[in-house]
């Protein structure tokens, strides 16, 4: 079967890696490149239970499975670990004191949220890469072009438009992120939005431990925060927590930080530990989470036609519900159903479309 994946982010490559796996003729559509937005400028946090209890449970357990076997087969080649995770905050007064020694003396830790059974991280950039590039192995093929439309006979997609040309298709699936609200003007698709979030990598302190860590921070002007730490296996830790307000640009590459926002993640990260604070600056990031009317993935067939998907709106866990999402998209078009995870609470007929396209 013939299947376009549009989009070449952590979603679409994990679809594209298991449609391949299974023998699918794929072709891959981006436009920027392979992981160029979000799944190659986010934390790369992974948790097997935090989404418990909501839509996306069942899906995140079993992608928290395959994030450690994907990594195992692959060689461990984009930095995957287990890791402690802390709740953290800034304290005149702490009780508890700092406990690791990268962490200042207003630094009060509440608790362990996480441990090496629970929660987990990769590089992004590099688990999104390194998909693509064993889905291409095994025979998909990566086009760098802007999706324009598709082309349809009744309720069948025929074709995918590419800047001047088309690529024939018996399968569609629409993974662009945020930018899936333009295939809204193709498909009878429900809207999503880009959450836009600021984040800096920094060359981690000597002292570094492998503890992610969710921190309130309190700050002297009265300004209250939340960043996230990531310390990764490769010296260098992520530091996010600071969103912004800027409209989603219509090319990912326009993608730029906010003004002053690497100064004002510093000075949070020098609430809780100043040699954070003060190492050295290796990337400025930004980028957009996909997000739904609901907040829930948009992950099934778009109905009525037979053979057009979506797989966008994972927000915050996109890293993480990225195998599974590819897992079961694969098994949808290739089986006529998902059975590795019941995909029905993510049906995008559950939203209203923003046209009847």
């Amino acid at each position: 079967m013939r299947v376009v994946v549009c989009g070449a982010g952590a979603i679409g490559s994990a679809v594209a890696w298991f449609l391949s796996q299974r023998g699918a003729e794929v072709t891959v559509i981006e436009r920027s490149g392979v992981a160029c937005a979000a799944s190659g400028k986010s934390g790369g946090f992974l948790a097997l239970d935090w989404c418990d209890g909501t839509p996306v449970g069942p899906l995140a357990r079993r992608s928290f499975a395959l994030h450690a076997e994907l990594s195992a087969a692959s060689g461990d080649r984009w930095g995957y670990r287990r890791l402690d995770t802390l709740s953290v905050r800034t304290s005149r007064r702490p009780k508890n004191g700092p406990l690791l020694p990268w962490l200042g003396g207003q630094a009060d830790v509440l608790g362990q949220i996480g441990t090496t059974a629970t929660t987990a991280q990769v590089d992004p950039a590099r688990f999104t890469s390194g998909l693509m590039d064993a889905a291409v192995a095994r025979g998909a093929r990566l086009v760098l072009g802007e999706v324009r439309g598709i082309a349809r006979e009744g309720d069948r997609v025929t074709a995918v438009a590419v800047d001047d040309g088309q690529v024939e298709a018996e399968a569609v699936v629409v993974a662009m992120g945020p930018w899936s609200v333009l295939a809204c003007a193709w498909l009878p698709l429900p809207p999503v939005w880009g959450l836009k979030g600021n984040s800096l990598l920094l060359e981690s302190p000597p002292a570094t431990t492998p503890h992610a860590l969710f921190v309130d921070v309190s700050l002297a002007d009265g300004g209250a925060h939340s960043p996230e730490v990531f310390p990764r296996a490769d010296r260098t830790t992520y530091v996010c927590g600071l969103s912004g307000e800027a409209p989603l640009p219509r090319d990912p590459s326009a993608v730029m930080p906010d003004p002053g926002a690497e100064e004002r993640l510093l000075e949070m990260a020098a609430a809780f530990s100043p040699a954070l604070a003060g190492a050295r600056v290796l990337a400025r990031n930004a980028c957009y989470r996909p997000v739904s009317q609901d907040g829930w993935p948009l992950v099934g067939r778009v109905k009525p036609l037979e053979n057009a998907y979506v797989a966008t709106g994972h927000s915050v866990w996109g890293m993480l519900n990225a195998p599974a999402t590819g897992e079961a998209v694969a098994e949808l078009i290739l089986d006529g159903e998902a059975r590795s995870v019941d995909l029905r609470p993510l049906r995008p007929e559950r939203l209203r479309p923003l046209t009847a396209a």
